[in-house]
């Protein structure tokens, strides 16, 4: 599976590794993304999800239930 946050698509980026002299490589930031389960409540199951830490305070934040529901609107399989 590809290193893409299931809530929130953030994905690697590219970009410069820069060292003392000035040398410009090419390098990828990575998100930190966690493989997480979730108890899921009202459907009485555990799901599985790849997501950022920024997605996790997103979670905390709407709750789970909404997120799952807005993932499912847009077509991710959970």
């Amino acid at each position: 599976m590809a290193r893409v946050c299931q809530v929130t698509g953030k994905h690697p980026v590219s970009g410069n590794s820069i060292s003392h002299s000035n040398i410009k490589t090419k390098r990828r930031f990575l998100p930190n993304l966690q493989t997480k389960r979730f108890f899921l409540a009202e459907e009485d199951k555990w799901i599985t999800l790849k997501v950022s830490t920024e997605a996790l305070r997103t979670i905390n934040k709407n709750g789970l239930l909404s997120v799952v529901k807005k993932l499912r609107e847009e077509g991710e399989k959970i």
